[in-house]
C-alpha cells in the first residue's frame, strides 16, 4: 500500500492513487459514494462486511472473544489444527443489500466493563469502519453479549471471606 496523503481544496479531497498514474483522483466530500455509477457496479460480498466489523468489534477493549458457546468451540478445535487460524467472522452475521448492511455482533464481555458502554463502542467503530471502507450505510449494529469473562485474578483464590 502507499502512503496517501490527502489535501483540501473546495470541499473536495485529492488523493494520489498508484492507478491514476501521476494524477490525482478528485472525491467530492458532499456527494454520498455510490457503488453503481455509468461505469460500472461495485458488489461487495458479505463475507467482507463481515469480516471488517469482526476485526472492528475485537478492536475494543473489554471485548474477549466472539461467538456464542458453539461457535466458540469451534474456533477452540480450529486453533489446535495445524495451518488453520482464528476466523474474522466468528460471531458475526450480517445481511448486505446494494446500499446498506445490517450486523449481528456476538460477544463475550470481560467481568468488570459496563456491558451498555461496551455494546455503544462496538457499534460506533463497526459502523465507522463498514462506512468508511465500503461506502455501505449501516442500518443497525446488534449486539449479543454471551457470557462474561473472568481473568484468574477475579476467580476466588479458596480463602475465606471471613476470619
Amino acid at each position: 500500500m502507499t502512503d496517501q496523503t490527502t489535501s483540501e481544496r473546495n470541499g473536495t479531497e485529492t488523493v494520489p492513487t498508484p492507478s491514476t498514474k501521476g494524477k490525482d483522483l478528485e472525491l467530492s466530500k458532499n456527494s454520498s459514494t455510490s457503488l453503481n455509477g455509468p461505469h460500472g457496479t461495485t458488489s461487495i460480498a458479505d463475507v467482507v462486511v463481515a469480516k471488517i466489523a469482526g476485526i472492528a468489534a475485537r478492536e475494543i477493549d473489554g471485548v474477549y472473544d466472539l461467538g456464542g458457546t458453539t461457535e466458540r468451540a469451534v474456533g477452540k478445535v480450529r486453533d489446535v489444527i495445524p495451518g488453520t487460524g482464528q476466523s474474522v467472522t466468528q460471531g458475526i452475521a450480517v445481511e448486505v443489500g446494494e446500499r446498506q448492511a445490517a450486523v449481528d455482533v456476538s460477544i463475550v464481555a470481560e467481568f468488570g466493563v459496563a456491558i451498555h458502554q461496551l455494546a455503544g463502542a462496538i457499534r460506533r467503530n463497526v459502523i465507522t469502519a463498514i462506512e468508511q471502507m465500503t461506502g455501505l450505510e449501516v442500518t443497525e449494529v446488534n449486539v449479543t453479549v454471551h457470557d462474561v469473562h473472568f481473568s484468574d485474578d477475579d476467580v476466588d483464590s479458596g480463602e475465606p471471606r471471613v476470619q
